[in-house]
């Protein structure tokens, strides 16, 4: 990237945005060329030039309008992915699947070419002879480099990328080592997927003695953000839930990393979780998850629910939930971001167990259920409002 080239998209993005250096908020982004990064970077910017309404953004209703959130306008992304592929050529794929709408590729081009400039390789690939820390050095310094070289306020980092395998060896798996990177640049960490990021055992003294808020893991979008609905409503009517069974049917890229069944089984635990957490023990039945690549960028999931009513009425319950999980996990992207950066700001430390409504496998204590999640939300939004 030459200095030219990112004063000339720096610029465009500045002049719709109007937030100068010093004010600004960076996003670094793991997997910064996939689905969900490109739709919340292109979101990000067809909301602040009010081409489209914040639609799923919390972060821009009315209880969080005082908690001194750093604006969509400030917000500067860039991150790390081992793709090649162009921002902009990404969000025309996008388009093409029916994920972005027509026209928006083109009309915040300045924008995903800005964010794309500020993009670098991740890693390990095949043939990479760097150890760990090897690696770890070379990610934080990008990171420190963005920070340093934008004038940022901060940075955080924010985990998008593919899931992984739970980890069965020695070493760290590569969202730890993101993980530990943005330990040592001093960026707090989000992790929006079931990936081990800061959970690996190796880090457990490292994240304690950083100081830095954190929040994760594993974004919920659908079927589980379901889930921690309904099984309340069966616990406070005292229905007695016999098997709870589901089946996720994928496309895109996160269908065909979920193929793998180590990876699929890192993604269940989460789903699972919150059965065993609301109803007090884990009802029978499984979560299936299957690969068809024909559905593109658009998931479904099905789930039966089988329950006993008074004296013993058997009875089930079945729903269906299809929609786009780039579109349904994007704007989450952007609210964890900001509420984030603001408890940082508010010198907050260790794990941000209030922003449990936001995965499926929250940090410490925090309810399971998405009604309770909501209320510590909105009192955390208080907190971060209030006067130092």
């Amino acid at each position: 990237m030459t200095t030219g080239t990112h004063t000339e998209a720096g610029s465009a993005a500045g002049s719709r945005t109007g937030a100068g250096a010093g004010t600004r908020t960076g996003v670094w982004l793991i997997g910064a060329r996939g689905s969900v990064a490109t739709t919340a970077i292109a979101g990000c910017a067809a909301t602040t030039a009010g081409l489209h309404p914040p639609t799923g953004m919390v972060t821009e209703t009315g209880p969080f309008t005082a908690a001194g959130l750093p604006p969509l306008s400030a917000l500067v992304f860039g991150g790390h992915d081992t793709a090649a592929c162009p921002l902009p050529k990404r969000a025309e794929e996008l388009t093409a699947a029916g994920v972005l709408p027509h026209g928006l590729a083109a009309a915040v081009a300045a924008e995903l070419h800005a964010a794309d400039t500020e993009i670098r390789p991740g890693g390990p690939l095949p043939g990479d002879l760097r150890d760990e820390q090897e690696l770890i050095t070379s990610f934080a310094a990008d990171m420190t480099d963005f920070r340093r070289r934008l004038a940022l306020k901060r940075v955080i980092v924010v985990n998008v990328a593919s899931t992984e395998p739970a980890p069965g060896g020695a070493g760290l798996p590569p969202s730890s080592l993101y993980a530990a990177a943005a330990l040592r640049s001093g960026c707090p960490y989000v992790n929006f997927t079931p990936s081990t990021g800061l959970r690996h055992p190796a880090l457990t003294d490292t994240v304690a003695a950083s100081g830095l808020p954190h929040a994760g893991r594993d974004g919920k979008t659908g079927q589980t953000l379901l889930r921690s609905v309904l099984a309340p409503m069966f616990l406070q009517r005292a229905l007695t839930v016999r098997a709870w069974s589901g089946t996720n049917l994928l496309g895109g890229g996160d269908g065909a990393a979920l193929a793998d069944p180590a990876a699929a089984a890192a993604k269940n635990a989460g789903k699972e979780r919150v059965l065993a957490d609301v109803l007090g023990r884990a009802p029978e039945g499984e979560v299936h998850i299957d690969d068809v690549p024909a559905l593109g960028e658009w998931k479904t999931a099905w789930d039966h629910i089988a329950f006993d009513g008074f004296l013993g009425s058997r009875m089930t319950l079945q729903t269906t939930w299809q929609g786009c999980d780039s579109a349904l996990a994007a704007p989450l992207v952007l609210d964890l971001a900001r509420l984030t950066a603001r408890a940082h700001e508010k010198g907050l430390t260790g794990p941000l167990e209030d922003l449990a409504f936001y995965f499926k496998d929250p940090e410490g204590e925090a309810p399971a259920a998405l009604a309770e999640q909501y209320a510590r939300l909105l009192a955390f939004a208080a907190r971060l409002g209030e006067a130092r």
